[in-house]
């Protein structure tokens, strides 16, 4: 860009009358229910932008990074995009950084993403998930003690298998129509059981 560019506004009309605005697939503006289709709650990579991380980057910069984009966890992606791990905020705050600072003997500002972040991560496949209901996420998430969960598929293209959505038992239980805050894990669960079961008592008078 040279410095004498000039910079030309582009031409403003006015809001036609009727005019509605987009909104995303499975786009549900009320609380969903336990039994609705798991993908009105996954975070669709197709539509929403992954929030990623690199391993050499340091944890200061990663928590800034998830605060940026109002998320609790980053993708964690080689010099080719390709996704070698994940990072989270419990691990950012949590004992797993400590237990590496002992370990290494390094200072919390020196630490980087890849010394805490998980490596060997377990993925959904997206032909499971599309057979199923928020509550079979519901299940997954607290049997497996997450909270969140990948959601792999293909490339229709490449057949190169990609992480295509995120599940995130915080975002669930907003999608419930329970606010959570920060809530640790325990409590974003106990959040969710208290939302099925308002929700089976409402259907069930």
């Amino acid at each position: 860009m040279t410095s004498n560019t000039v910079f030309q506004p582009l031409k403003l009309s006015v809001l036609a009358a009727g005019t509605g605005f987009s909104k995303p697939y499975f786009y549900t503006p009320n609380p969903v229910a336990v039994d609705a289709s798991a993908l009105e709650v996954m975070t669709d990579l197709r539509f929403v932008p992954a929030a990623t991380s690199h391993a050499d980057m340091t944890i200061a910069a990663a928590k800034q990074k998830m605060i940026a984009r109002g998320v609790r966890l980053l993708l964690v992606v080689d010099a080719g995009g390709d996704v070698i791990g994940l990072i989270t905020a419990r691990d950012l705050d949590g004992q797993r950084v400590q237990a590496a600072i002992r370990a290494s003997g390094l200072s919390a500002e020196e630490m980087k993403v890849g010394d805490v972040m998980t490596s060997d991560v377990e993925v959904l496949q997206l032909e499971a998930v599309l057979h199923a209901r928020v509550g079979d996420i519901v299940a997954t998430l607290k049997h497996s003690g997450r909270q969140h969960a990948l959601v792999a598929d293909e490339d229709s293209f490449t057949q190169k298998p990609m992480v295509r959505g995120v599940f995130s038992a915080s975002q669930i239980a907003r999608q419930l129509g329970m606010i959570t805050g920060q809530a640790d894990l325990a409590d974003t669960f106990a959040h969710i059981d208290q939302a099925i079961q308002q929700r089976s008592f409402a259907t069930s008078v």
